[in-house]
Parts: C-alpha cells; structure tokens; sequence
C-alpha cells in the first residue's frame, strides 16, 4: 500500500451499531498521528470529515456538515447508499485480497456440499443411515457465478481449475479462459437454465433487490442449489423456500439476510435442505479495514487520488 505524506490531521466518526468498531480507535491512532476518533452519536462525531461506517443511522451522515470522505468498512455499500440523505462526498469501500481468497474458499467448499452430496450425507448421519451416492466427475457438475467483480472472478477461476464446468453472468460483458460468460438481462434466463449449482455474488443495489425470485428460481433446473454469500435481499426468501418444499429446488447454503443476526426462531434455522451460516464466508480483518481507512485519509489530506472509490451510479 502507497503510504501518503500526512498533511495536517483528521477527524473520524465511527458510524456502526454500539461496540463493533471500537478496535479500530487504537489502530486508527496508530496510524494517523492526531487523529480524534469519536463513535455516533457522541457530539463531535458530528463534526468529524470522515466517517467510517457500517449500517449507519438513516440521517446521521447528512448531519455532519464537515464531512469529507464517507468509508465502508466492508466491499459492499448497500448498507450506506440505501439511505437517499447521503451526501454528495466521495464514498470508499475496502478492496483486500484477503476477502476474495476467504470468498473462494467458501464458494468451493458449498460447490463441493452438494457436488459430493455432504447434504445428503449429513442428514442421513443424523439419523444413523449409511447410504452411498453415485459419484459425477466435477466436470458433468455446472456451477454458475451471478457477478464477475473481483470476488466472483476468482471463484470463477478456482472452479473451472477443479475441473466443474463454470459459466458466469455479469451486467456488462466479460470474457476468460475456461469459464463460459452470459452479460445483460436478457441472457439471465439462459444463464440460469444451465446451472446446476447458483452462486451469488453481485452488488446489492437496486437492480440485484429481490433478483432470485419465483420467476428466477424456476429457471434453475430441477435439483439445482443455491450458494447465497453477497447479500440477502438478493432472494425472496418466501420463494426460495416454497421451490425447496415443492422439490424443485435440491438446497440452499445461505450466508447472508436481510436481517442479521437471523433471529433464533426464524424457521429457516429448521428449514430441511437449508444450511445457515452466520455470516462467515469472507470477513476482513480490523488491521486491513483500518490501514486502507487509513491510507485514503492520508490521501485525502494530501490531494492525491483515493483508493477504491464507488461509482454511485453502479452501485460498486
């Protein structure tokens, strides 16, 4: 990382639900001599020039007259751009390499849950049968990636080297060795029609909102399964589970909700061929959030451009 030469200091707003970013105000201070870190809505917060944010308070970031630089601590901005007041201030997100080796992890161990049939398997451990299934080359498996950004690429590319037989869909067209590409809506249905394993991996915004519905779904063919790791408003929960209990749907390893923590009682917990993950596919670590936080603040004070700026239009 390109290490900016600190012109003056900064302040900084913490903009999370209480507690979760409190780590990140030693490293922070570590990082930028001078630095005064406070957490909304303590009242020089709303003073601060940059704000780092998770899920902020709808409204907060418009109070804050003296902003500068809004951060997300994650690679996703839904989370900041659902709310219209945002202002008008350059917005960043966090680029590591680490979240895509830790996504592509998780994207080939849910190919390989029901490539390998562990579902199956799991279940009928749970209830003391010993059954065996036949066996496909990974090749006779089609796994299908919504979303070739820097995470679903690598995924992409880590699938078609195991030997799976991966195509990919994308808004705008993209091309790479091994792996068959499909771009733009009208290629979604077709995409989906040869896919025996759907992975999302898109953006949330609002053309992603509620994407895998009923209509979708159905395109998948019978006995296909979800990997759901971007976000969940991606799916119409209610639709997904109606094609897993009509069998059309074989399972689903969903990662990612609308709310979260998924309440306890939420019957998807009990959902048979549902696996719930908390959350856990890819998760940067403080010490990466802060030093990216910390280098775009640097730049920010130098004038030098700022690293991994979001195209609001996009969304990304």
């Amino acid at each position: 990382m390109i290490q900016g030469q600190m012109q003056g200091v900064i302040s900084v707003a913490l903009l999370s639900r209480p507690g979760l970013m409190d780590s990140m105000k030693a490293l922070l201070a570590r990082e930028l001599p001078g630095v005064t870190v406070s957490s909304w809505p303590e009242a020089a917060a709303r003073d601060a020039e940059l704000a780092v944010c998770w899920k902020p308070e709808p409204g907060a970031l418009a109070a804050m007259p003296k902003l500068k630089l809004i951060h997300a601590i994650a690679a996703g901005v839904d989370n900041i751009l659902s709310d219209p007041t945002v202002p008008d201030v350059p917005l960043c997100r966090i680029v590591d390499p680490g979240i895509t080796a830790a996504m592509t992890e998780f994207v080939l161990w849910g190919a390989l849950y029901f490539h390998r049939d562990f579902d199956r398997v799991i279940s009928n451990a749970r209830e003391g049968r010993w059954q065996r299934y036949d066996q496909r080359a990974a090749k006779d498996v089609r796994v299908g990636i919504l979303g070739l950004g820097e995470l679903g690429t690598d995924a992409a590319r880590r699938l078609a080297e195991l030997g799976f037989t991966v195509s990919a869909w994308s808004r705008s067209p993209k091309q790479f060795a091994g792996v068959r590409t499909f771009s733009g809506a009208a290629a979604l249905d077709a995409f989906l029609s040869e896919t025996d394993i759907l992975v999302s991996l898109l953006p949330l915004t609002p053309s992603t909102l509620g994407l895998l519905n009923t209509a979708r779904l159905s395109r998948l063919p019978k006995g296909a399964a979800l990997i759901l790791c971007s976000r969940g408003e991606h799916v119409v929960m209610d639709d997904l589970v109606a094609l897993l209990r009509s069998g059309h749907l074989r399972g689903a390893v969903l990662d990612v909700f609308e709310r979260e923590p998924l309440p306890a009682e939420h019957p998807l917990w009990r959902e048979p061929g549902v696996l719930v993950t908390p959350h856990m596919a890819a998760i940067a670590s403080w010490e990466a959030i802060t030093l990216q936080v910390a280098e775009n603040a640097r730049r920010l004070l130098s004038g030098q451009p700022l690293l991994n700026v979001v195209d609001r239009a996009r969304g990304y």
